[in-house]
């Protein structure tokens, strides 16, 4: 399929982004007269998967020759509603998805989803490069071996599997090659690195390794990490590694003991207080955000102001806040649930919480000097994953050294050194 005839849309993770990106390049190694759309969905929360089934119906409308091809986490937990849609011609689940020879030769069966549970081998592509991108992501491991009661993506993912460290390595080391400043490692669960691989290398030796392997690397850094898998290694990168970008995403969930519990998380509150302490004596001036779900079933009002409260306790300012979306096949969704408007005012509170914890961050950064790596119309992120505009607009892909001048909004404004 040639570079005009592919059109690939993608939700949810930045694994499924990683991932489009190898659907994309083994589609266009492919010949063919065919137009061809690649759906690449999410099953995080439901509404995840009724905003993929709207733009379906769009991508027919406005693509009404084009063979459509749904896939991703949703496709994979639920293809029997997605091949139900008389918009889609093919449904392809998670380990279909990543196989060259599905583009090649494309089966004819209208629903190709394997049991994602017995797949045991890692997905290992080497992705030559990210369209409009300065940064690039790296899969390093996919699947969990956690089930926690809210969540589908385990039946969407399978079960833990982790890239070896060579290949991490030498994706890497091709993409700085091509230019690319700054790598982030990407997962389900990246935490759990390393577990079924011969001797159960850590996140953080991994990440060790490929640093002093790559020396040429500007920047390297996490998706989100669960705050009771952090190992020694990866908190003396922290300590010793300014390639590291400051940047920390827990996967905190709710600030209440009970609630965690009912969600079978294995931390509890003050594990992330803790965390997000020893990640701030050993690097002052780390930027901290974290998932938390608003409204989970039995969440009555005093243990909803604990998760407020945490923001302030753990010193968040990266806020992804979900309101309580029940997924069938999920143990809460057997729980007794907190009314839909309760949820929707506590989310509301929520972001506005993390909103006051995020100005207030973005204030404290005015005057400072950052590093800036520039990806679009003069605006990139510096290493605390803030958006700042450089007022003389450097070329794309080029890291900028600026002060810290003004906002605009939630933009910074930098100033070249």
């Amino acid at each position: 399929m040639s570079d005009d005839k592919t059109k690939i849309v993608t939700f949810g993770c930045r694994l499924n982004a990683y991932e489009s990106e190898v659907m994309r390049e083994h589609a266009q190694a492919v010949e063919s007269g065919v137009e061809t759309v690649i759906v690449n969905t999410c099953a995080v929360t439901s509404e995840a998967e009724r905003q993929a089934r709207q733009t379906i119906r769009k991508l027919r409308r406005d693509h009404p020759n084009a063979r459509i091809v749904v896939t991703g986490c949703a496709a994979q937990v639920s293809p029997d509603k997605f091949a139900a849609m008389p918009e889609v011609d093919q449904v392809l689940g998670n380990a279909e998805k990543m196989q060259p020879t599905i583009f090649t030769t494309p089966p004819q069966d209208r629903i190709v989803v394997s049991d994602i549970m017995v797949v045991r081998e890692t997905a290992e592509h080497l992705v030559s490069g990210f369209e409009g991108r300065a940064r690039a992501f790296v899969e390093v491991q996919t699947g969990c071996d956690h089930r926690c009661t809210f969540c589908i993506i385990p039946f969407g993912r399978g079960n833990n599997r982790s890239v070896p460290m060579g290949r991490i390595v030498d994706q890497v080391r091709a993409l700085v090659a091509q230019g690319f400043s700054e790598v982030v490692f990407t997962g389900v669960d990246i935490t759990a690195y390393g577990g079924d691989l011969p001797g159960q290398p850590s996140l953080g030796q991994m990440a060790r390794r490929l640093l002093a392997q790559v020396p040429e690397l500007p920047r390297l850094r996490l998706s989100s990490l669960d705050p009771v898998e952090v190992d020694d290694d990866l908190l003396r990168l922290v300590a010793e590694e300014e390639r590291l970008m400051p940047h920390f995403h827990l996967s905190a969930q709710a600030g209440d003991d009970m609630v965690l519990k009912r969600m079978k998380r294995r931390h509890l509150r003050d594990d992330v207080i803790t965390l997000a302490k020893t990640l701030r004596d050993l690097r002052g001036d780390v930027a901290l955000g974290a998932d938390i779900i608003a409204g989970f079933p039995t969440e009555d009002e005093a243990m909803f102001q604990k998760s407020l409260d945490l923001v302030d306790e753990a010193g968040l300012t990266h806020l992804h806040v979900f309101p309580f979306s029940s997924r069938p096949g999920t143990s809460a969704a057997r729980m007794p649930k907190v009314p839909g408007d309760v949820v929707k005012d506590r989310a509301a509170r929520l972001r506005a919480k993390g909103q006051l914890a995020m100005d207030a961050f973005l204030e404290s950064r005015l005057g400072k000097a950052a590093q800036v790596l520039v990806e679009k119309d003069g605006q990139g992120f510096c290493a605390h994953y803030l958006p700042v505009r450089v007022t003389s607009a450097p070329a794309e892909g080029s890291m900028a050294h600026v002060r810290v001048v003004g906002r605009d909004g939630g933009v910074l404004v930098g100033e070249p050194l």
